[in-house]
Parts: C-alpha cells; sequence; structure tokens
C-alpha cells in the first residue's frame, strides 16, 4: 500500500502545522530529509527534534513523532510532522514528500487504512467523522462512546447469542436421521423477542440521535406584536432581530441557532401572521406558513394579555400543522395580566422581563428527550445504521414465525445467517468497496 501524506491541521488555525505520513516505507522515506536522525533504529512512540531538509536547504526545525506499526492510528508505519504553521511551510514540506514519492491522501483515507487495518470496526470509523463534526457536548459525546466501540460491543453480543442457536441448528442438519434437537426452540423464541425489544429501541433512538447529529428546527410563530422577535433577542441575550411598536416590523425569517443542555435548536423567528396588502410584508407572511409547515417543534407565541383561550386554540387550528408536529403554546406578557386557561396549558413568559425563559428551555429540552432516553442509553445517530437494525429486526421476525409454524431446521439457520449478515454489515464484517468509499468521502482530508 503506498505511502500517504496529508496535513492534520490546516493552515491558518495557528502557530502549529501538523502533516501526517502513513505507509509501510514511511520511516525510511523520512529519513532522507530528517538528517538529524537515523530513524530506521528508532524506536516507536518517540518523539525526535531535528530539521527537514530538501535539496540542500532546511524548510524548518520540527518536532518528528513516531509510530511503527501495529500501534499506530493506521495500524501501518507512521509519522507527525509538527511543524510551524507558515503555509509556505507546509507547501515546501509537502512538495520535499512528493518528491520521495509519497502521495497526497484522500479524504478519510487514514480512517479507511485503520478499518481496513482491523484497528477499529466500521461504525467506530464513522464516529470519527461524527467527532470531527460534532458542534455540541451531546453531539461529542455520543460520538465518542461509539468512537470507544459500546455500539459495537452491543452488536458483538447480540450476534455471539445469535451465532451460537445458528451453530447449533446446523450441527443437528448432521444428525438429521436421528431426529435429535441441540436448538431449544422456545429459548431461541424468548432470546429472539429479547433481541428484538432492544433492536426497537435503538431504532427509536434515532429519532433523537438524528436531533444530536443534525440539530432541531423550532420556529417561533404568532400574530404581530406578539413579541417574536422579543422573544428570540431574549434567548440569545442580545438583539438579533429588530423590535419596535409597530405591527409587522419583521418582514423576512432570521434564523440562528442555540445549545441547551447539548442539543442544538435551529430557532427561526417570522413575519406576524395576518392578512395584509403590503406586498413585502406579505412575502414574509408567505414565508412564514412556509416555516411552521417545516418546523419540527412549532412556538406559537401570543398576547396572553388580551387573547382568549377561544382564539388560541383556533390560530391553531387555522395554522394547519402536521399530526407529528410538536406545538408549545406560549403565553407572552405575562407581566400585564393574563385571560384564564384551562384546556391549553400553555407557557406563560415575559420574553421583555425575561422571565419563564428557563422554564421554556427545559420545555423544549422535554419535548425531544420525551422518548424517555438518558446519557447512559445507546443513541444511534447514523441512518445506515438504522436501515441495518431494521432489516436485521425484519429477519428475526421471519426467524421466529418460522419457528412457530415448524420450519425446517436449515430454512430457520437462513433466516438467522440473514439477521446476522446485517449486523455485521453495522460493524463492517461484511462490507463492500462502493459502500466504503461513500462513507469515507465525507470526511475530511487528514484524517
Amino acid at each position: 500500500m503506498k505511502t500517504i501524506c496529508a496535513i492534520a491541521t490546516p493552515p491558518g488555525l495557528g502557530a502549529l502545522g501538523v502533516v501526517r505520513v502513513s505507509g509501510p516505507d514511511c520511516i525510511l522515506k523520512l529519513n532522507e530529509l530528517f538528517p538529524t536522525k537515523d530513524l530506521s533504529k528508532q524506536k516507536g512512540y518517540t518523539i525526535h527534534f531535528g530539521r527537514i531538509e530538501f535539496q540542500g536547504q532546511t524548510i524548518d526545525e520540527v518536532l518528528l513523532s513516531l509510530f511503527r506499526n501495529p500501534k499506530s492510528y493506521t495500524g501501518e508505519d507512521l509519522i507527525e510532522l509538527s511543524c510551524h504553521g507558515s503555509p509556505y511551510i507546509l507547501k515546501q514540506l509537502l512538495e520535499a514528500l512528493n518528491a520521495q514519492g509519497i502521495r497526497l491522501a484522500a479524504a478519510g483515507e487514514f480512517t479507511q487504512r485503520a478499518f481496513l487495518n482491523g484497528k477499529m470496526d466500521l461504525s467506530q470509523a464513522e464516529a470519527v467523522g461524527d467527532l470531527i463534526a460534532s458542534e455540541n457536548s451531546a453531539a461529542h459525546r455520543t460520538a465518542l462512546y461509539q468512537m470507544r466501540g459500546g455500539f459495537s460491543e452491543e452488536i458483538k453480543e447480540m450476534r455471539e447469542k445469535l451465532i451460537h442457536f445458528a451453530s447449533m441448528i446446523e450441527l443437528e442438519l448432521d444428525f438429521s436421521e436421528e431426529d435429535v434437537e441441540f436448538a431449544d426452540r422456545s429459548e431461541l423464541v424468548a432470546l429472539i423477542e429479547g433481541i428484538e425489544s432492544y433492536l426497537h429501541k435503538l431504532i427509536e433512538s434515532f429519532k433523537l440521535g438524528n436531533v444530536i447529529r443534525n440539530g432541531i428546527s423550532v420556529v417561533i410563530a404568532g400574530k404581530p406584536n406578539a413579541g417574536k422577535s422579543t422573544l428570540l433577542n431574549a434567548l440569545f441575550n442580545e438583539e438579533r432581530a429588530l423590535v419596535t411598536e409597530l405591527a409587522g416590523t419583521t418582514r423576512d425569517t432570521i434564523e440562528e441557532e442555540l445549545v441547551i443542555e447539548g442539543i442544538r435548536f435551529r430557532f427561526v423567528d417570522t413575519a406576524g401572521l395576518r392578512e395584509t396588502e403590503d406586498v413585502v410584508e406579505a412575502l414574509g407572511v408567505k414565508r412564514s406558513y412556509q416555516k411552521v409547515q417545516e418546523a419540527s417543534i412549532l412556538l406559537y407565541l401570543f398576547d396572553a394579555s388580551v387573547e382568549e383561550e377561544s382564539m388560541v386554540l383556533q390560530e391553531l387550528e387555522d395554522l394547519k400543522t402536521s399530526s407529528d408536529q410538536r406545538v408549545l403554546a406560549i403565553g407572552n406578557k405575562m407581566d400585564q395580566g393574563q385571560s384564564q386557561f384551562g384546556k391549553l396549558k400553555p407557557i406563560f413568559i415575559s420574553a421583555k422581563a425575561g422571565k419563564g425563559l428557563e422554564k421554556l428551555k427545559q420545555a423544549l429540552l422535554s419535548e425531544v428527550m420525551s422518548e424517555g432516553f438518558n446519557a447512559e442509553d445507546t443513541i444511534v445517530t447514523n441512518a445506515r445504521h438504522v436501515n441495518a437494525l431494521q432489516s436485521t429486526l425484519d429477519a428475526l421476525e421471519r426467524t421466529k414465525a418460522g419457528v412457530r409454524s415448524g420450519n425446517s431446521g436449515d430454512m430457520v439457520a437462513l433466516d438467522i445467517r440473514q439477521a446476522l449478515n446485517y449486523l455485521s454489515e453495522i460493524t463492517g464484517d461484511i462490507s463492500h468497496e462502493d459502500l466504503l468509499d461513500n462513507i469515507f468521502s465525507k470526511f475530511c482530508i487528514g484524517k
């Protein structure tokens, strides 16, 4: 496998630059550029200070970290050069390495080599990409758990139990003439039902996992002067939207992101919902209705000091939100008095005074976490994993139905093997080249 290199720390991020080199002959090739020491005689997990020289010129003084196979990130000999972060120096370094026959790495190629060399399974490799892309504590925590093999261990445990039963059933086939039964069918059904229950939980967790990975859209909607822009400003503790006493100030949507206890919420402030002859405002109102339909959570804001419950209920009905959309009714201006509400049970706030905002934030978190997951649960964040888990579930359903119908051992064993194959797709025990190319192409260069 040809030696590869890449800038692991892009120029412009600080005074330090890092160039990573991996391959079977990387130590030999770097030796020709590093006259300070004979690298071939140095142990792994050592750091050396010296010069990088090329064509009689010193490029830079560097710290060279040496890792010998298989105890490296990629499982190959690997060297990391910590140099000064000048774009010119990094360019010269790459040119010198290229002259030694070391090519630039493709996106994700270091992690792909780690997978191919057995340093991690496929779900762990995908978690590396998720970890790099994480933008909040929940995404970071979930990716780190998966990268460390937590999810893989659970898949491995399920596979081992199914493999045991599959092997027992296949053993029966060798003694078919003696009519013996090594695999207790009732125990197999009980095992399948236990695994199915857990698979359902994992698949259901994707709702939260998708939120953790991609965030959740929250649209603030309501009549003009309900206080939508004031609420947006209060949530972000700065003036993100223009606020005046005049109705219809907001003519277009304003979007901002806020992380609440590790969950990323994408708030959208919209134009007040009303009929208007103002052409520009009418376009804003039309866009507001579109955003309402797209929202995962709708915060419907109303003036609690003047609006009656029946009016608010009718306004929500007129919005015609989808059945699976979550709606929070927010009664603003509570400091100016409020009407009586029984059926609706809104959250009362005063956006201007900053009252009730923490209660609103907790209500948003409750909407996201309503499935009952906690920090210790495994949460699936990858759509590919969900598809494989669903296929596993379908195969186990066929297995269970076959056992109850008295299917022959070879048919039951075939269904179990199909379930095992789907689980193996998650960890990469069974994978296809085009799948690997697609996964690792989404990584950044140098990882």
